[in-house]
């Protein structure tokens, strides 16, 4: 069986040199439909690599409120939707005061700056930094590890230490080769000690989250004045079982700070980690089955064509067939040649797509959203399965007519 495997496919290699061009233009729209069925499940996967590897440092026992409700907003049309009030900072605070939940503890910040030069003594940066005000609640709050120093504490906090904790992209750029920890940098002026690096998080649809700098939040307020500065609040809880009652309680808390009445909406939206995780993952089931989608309709045309070029490769060696039949051959003998010879054109153009739906769709997003690249190995065994469907549905009707063949009729033919 393997001898009769082997000479089918030497026949099968032959016969594809003599029929280069239609070959090669088979091979393309094969390699088109798995390429587009690759290459969007590979970039798929790395999405969602990116976002549960984002929750699982920030844990689905925490929530945010913010300004608008975006699950509500999503769909709606821009005239409709209403304009919030800003979460002020005397409205963030009694907030934080207020809300005493077992187990629950609320972060406060706000982006105090962007587009800041910092400076290491005659070294500096690229005017691309954030300036971040923070308590002592927000890294632990927002899923941040540190590599290097400690947090933020309650004495940096209420004393308005001149202390700072840097993002990854930040230390490097500034202190390549050493440690950050007890180092001065300066923003705009003032003079800050560094006390922690954080982890590198990467950048998401451009936001570099590793060129920030964190400094104690009633610090930034006295340092950034603004009008119209909108504060985060954060609150995570220890027990995941008590999620839901934290979340009705923070609800029931921020109306009372808002002045809202009984017949009012919430003018303010709750962000729940597992809530966002769930739609952000329902999202990409839609970018699956567009994958999908887009592979069968593909790969239908390429069954097509290749069902064609196999009929036509049938015709023209229909002689041949006549000649093998008479010396001998059996009928599933010309039908395994026929078959292999799919078969051979089916995996050519399946690798072509794989190995350009990996490039393409995995390595290369990842890379754009500068995130590790997951092997996609889901992908693969779709782009395999199909290669098999190809080859069943193209390959078996051209080789069971090659096998029916009269060889008497066969050597007649001209």
């Amino acid at each position: 069986m393997f001898n009769l495997f082997r000479e089918n496919t030497r026949i099968a290699l032959s016969s594809i040199k003599s029929q280069l061009l239609r070959t090669i233009l088979t091979v393309i729209i094969i390699g088109i439909g798995i390429f587009a069925l690759v290459g969007i499940l590979a970039a798929v996967a790395v999405l969602e690599s990116t976002i549960t590897g984002n929750f699982a440092m920030i844990g689905t026992n925490t929530f945010s409120i913010s300004r608008y409700d975006f699950s509500e907003q999503l769909g709606r049309n821009r005239q409709d939707a209403r304009v919030n009030a800003i979460i002020s900072y005397p409205q963030a605070k009694d907030f934080q005061e207020k809300y005493n939940f077992p187990t629950g503890e609320v972060s406060l910040s706000f982006n105090a700056a962007s587009g800041v030069e910092v400076k290491r003594g005659s070294e500096k940066t690229d005017p691309e930094v954030s300036i971040l005000g923070a308590d002592e609640f927000y890294i632990p709050n927002s899923g941040l590890e540190l590599t290097e120093g400690r947090n933020f504490n309650t004495f940096d906090i209420s004393n308005n230490n001149y202390v700072c904790i840097l993002g990854s992209d930040l230390k490097k750029g500034l202190f390549p080769d050493e440690s950050a920890i007890n180092k001065t940098i300066s923003i705009r002026g003032a003079k800050f000690k560094v006390i922690g690096v954080l982890k590198e998080r990467g950048s998401t649809f451009n936001n570099r989250q590793d060129m920030r700098v964190g400094i104690p939040i009633q610090l930034a307020r006295s340092l950034y004045s603004a009008p119209y500065i909108n504060y985060e609040i954060k609150v995570k809880v220890n027990d995941r079982d008590l999620l839901d009652a934290a979340v009705d309680e923070a609800i029931i808390t921020m109306r009372r700070v808002r002045g809202l009445n009984p017949r009012e909406k919430n003018n303010f939206g709750i962000q729940r980690s597992d809530e966002l995780l769930q739609n952000l993952m329902s999202q990409t089931e839609t970018l699956n089955i567009a994958a999908w989608v887009i592979g069968i309709i593909t790969v239908f045309g390429s069954s097509i064509a290749l069902m064609n070029i196999m009929l036509v490769s049938v015709t023209e060696r229909t002689r041949e067939i006549g000649v093998r039949k008479s010396l001998g051959a059996k009928k599933v003998t010309i039908a395994m040649q026929f078959f292999t010879e799919t078969l051979v054109i089916s995996l050519i153009g399946g690798a072509v797509g794989i190995l350009l739906g990996i490039l393409v769709g995995g390595v290369l997003v990842s890379s754009l959203m500068d995130v590790s690249f997951p092997m996609p190995w889901q992908a693969i065994s779709a782009a395999l399965g199909t290669i098999l469907i190809v080859t069943l549905f193209s390959g078996l009707y051209p080789a069971v007519k090659a096998a029916a063949l009269n060889p008497v009729d066969s050597l007649r033919y001209e």
